[in-house]
């Protein structure tokens, strides 16, 4: 469980990759969020994505568990679901390009 303590407000989104022998295991796109927020909920939105919500039911993450899933216009699909900016493809290539 992480302390909500330590997790630190955010204004800008930003992608998280994680490689296991050089190859993408897993993505995560952190979303704007406040102090103390943390994963209350999660919820599937189309293949390959699933959406983190607050306790006060914000969304603050995307997870793309299968990265050869994953694709800007997918991403940009769930923002939209989600109210949100879409993404320019520059800001999601080191997923898509896995």
């Amino acid at each position: 469980m992480i302390d909500p303590e330590l997790v630190k407000p955010m204004s800008q989104r930003y992608l998280e990759v994680t490689y296991r022998k050089g190859k993408p295991l897993a993505a995560y796109l952190y979303l704007p969020r406040q102090s103390g927020d943390v994963s209350a909920r999660v919820e599937p939105h189309g293949a390959g994505y699933l959406v983190d919500w607050s306790e006060d039911g914000r969304p603050i993450g995307i997870e793309m568990p299968s990265p050869s899933l994953v694709t800007a216009e997918g991403i940009n699909r769930v923002l939209a679901e989600l109210h949100l900016d879409p993404v320019a493809p520059e800001e999601v290539a080191p997923v898509v390009a896995a």
